[in-house]
């Protein structure tokens, strides 16, 4: 069985202001490094490849969990255009919001990317990884693993989601030989390195 464990960045400044990051090449947080100092992948993801999108803030969790991670480009954020920066509340407030929501997948903030683009990027590294037979863990970004469980649970992004994610844990999901995505298991904690063991150490 090949497997796919999708990982979200640590916070950031913005996300800690539940702003819209998209392509923003954001760093962690004071608060987002102080929550991952010390936490590992759990063990069910002993002997998984690493891939990290390239955005600063995901790189910087994959360091922190003393992973080497390979940067995979097609696992960078959902684009938000022109909606970058916004917080959810500002973005509710804009004329014609309610009416682009209900798009769902097809859902596109002026000059960026909709969450049925990002499958569509995903979808060739999730065939590739199948073909390889060997199982990988991303450190990524929300609307990535958004629009993976979509796949996965055939939700097309119209009304409550099909499962509450908690967005500090690790998301598994099993590849079939296309590489389409079926959930094996949800929001499992990440591990907690022995104490005197450092990001360093570890990856040393």
């Amino acid at each position: 069985m090949t497997e796919l464990a999708l990982i979200r960045h640590g916070a950031t400044a913005w996300s800690e202001e539940g702003r819209m990051q998209g392509r923003r090449d954001l760093p962690l947080s004071a608060v987002g490094r102080a929550a991952l100092a010390g936490c590992r992948p759990p063990p069910e993801l002993a002997g998984f490849a690493w891939l990290a999108s390239p955005l600063r803030r995901a790189v910087e969790t994959a360091v922190l969990l003393a992973v080497a991670a390979r940067s995979e480009p097609r696992l960078i954020e959902m684009d938000w255009g022109a909606l970058e920066g916004l917080t959810l509340a500002e973005l509710r407030a804009r004329p014609g919001t309610a009416e682009a929501e209900a798009a769902g997948l097809d859902f596109r903030p002026p000059g960026g990317e909709s969450p049925r683009e990002v499958q569509a990027r995903v979808m060739p590294l999730l065939a590739e990884i199948a073909a390889s037979g060997r199982s990988v863990a991303a450190v990524t970004h929300k609307g990535v693993i958004r629009a993976v469980l979509a796949l996965a649970c055939g939700w097309d992004m119209r009304g409550k989601a099909p499962a509450r994610l908690d967005w500090s844990a690790v998301h598994r999901f099993r590849l079939d030989s296309a590489g389409r995505p079926v959930v094996l298991g949800l929001n499992l904690p990440l591990a907690r390195a022995p104490l005197g063991l450092t990001a360093r150490g570890a990856a040393s």
